[in-house]
C-alpha cells in the first residue's frame, strides 16, 4: 500500500514551527508540535523514496520503511537507519548533511542500502525571517 500522501503546506508548516529550535534559537518545541512535524517528513520520505528495503526510526516519534529493493518480511531489516527527532529535522531540512551526521555518530545507518543522502533534505527554508517569507 502507497504511503499517505503529505500535503506540501502542511510539512512545511509543521517543520516550520521546529526552526528556531533547530537553530539554537529557542527552546525545544511542545511534543505535540515535534512528533507533527517528525511523522508528516517521515510519511514524506517515504512516499517519495516507496519501498521496503530501509527502515527509518526517529523514536519515540516513528518509523516507516522505504527505498526500493530486496523485501524484509521479519524481524529487524537489514538496513536501518536511527536518529533522534532534532538529528532528523536537521537532516529533513537541508541544516545538516548526511555524510557529516553519519560520520558524527549523529545517525545510526547500518546495511548496505541504509543511506539517505539521495532523498534528503526534504524541503529548505531560507536564513533569515525574509526569505522565510518569500517561501
Amino acid at each position: 500500500m502507497p504511503a499517505r500522501r503529505v500535503d506540501p503546506a502542511e510539512l512545511r508548516a509543521a517543520v516550520s514551527v521546529t526552526l528556531a529550535w533547530l537553530r539554537g534559537g529557542a527552546e525545544r518545541p511542545a511534543r505535540r508540535e515535534l512528533a507533527e512535524a517528525v511523522r508528516l517528513s517521515l510519511r514524506t520520505l517515504e512516499r517519495q523514496a516507496p519501498g521496503n528495503t530501509v527502515e527509518v526510526r526517529v523514536p519515540p516519534f516513528g518509523a516507516v520503511q522505504c527505498v526500493q529493493g530486496p523485501r524484509h518480511t521479519r524481524g529487524t531489516p537489514p538496513n536501518v537507519v536511527e536518529t533522534d527527532p532534532r538529528t532528523w529535522l536537521l537532516l529533513v531540512t537541508g541544516e545538516l548533511d548526511w555524510s557529516t551526521a553519519v560520520e558524527r555518530g549523529e545517525v545510526s545507518a547500518s546495511g548496505s542500502r541504509a543511506d539517505l543522502a539521495y532523498w534528503l533534505p526534504l524541503l529548505r527554508f531560507g536564513n533569515t525571517p525574509e526569505e522565510q517569507a518569500e517561501q
